[in-house]
């Protein structure tokens, strides 16, 4: 079992892909209309174009509006994007007209930022120290 795709809700998919590819860097993987508005739309990592696809996927359940206003109330991010450098990213997407609703903060061997995609969501940022961070106890 792997991970393949993971799914972003996002309230238009044309915004959505515009700022995951001109702002935050992905490149377009899949596009395919799969009814009157909606499409199977995927964007990947440079650095990984064969790796997990992100799916903008338009909100089409009643309850996504809720949810994702609800974590984005709360400031929580619907999902986390891993960085080298969560301070030159910061810096980066700050240029760029990102707004970031948590600076980059560091807690032990993690450092992370939260951004707004302007699709609903809060998207968090985030580098793992391996070299201090300790693993699990069994």
């Amino acid at each position: 079992m792997r991970a393949q795709w993971i799914s972003i809700p996002v309230d238009d998919q044309a915004r959505a892909l515009k700022f995951y590819t001109d702002r935050l860097g992905f490149m377009p993987k899949v596009d395919v209309p799969v009814g009157d508005d909606a499409r199977w739309l995927t964007v990947v990592s440079p650095e990984d174009p064969d790796g997990v696809e992100v799916v903008l996927e338009p909100k089409g359940h009643p309850a996504a509006d809720d949810f994702t206003a609800a974590l984005k109330s709360d400031g929580v991010p619907l999902n986390q994007f891993a960085v080298d450098d969560v301070q030159a990213e910061f810096e980066r997407l700050t240029a760029l007209g990102v707004a970031f609703t948590q600076e980059p903060k560091t807690m032990g061997p993690v450092t992370t930022a939260i951004l707004d995609d302007t699709v609903g969501n809060l998207i968090q940022l985030i580098h793992v120290d391996e070299a201090t961070a300790q693993p699990p106890e069994a």
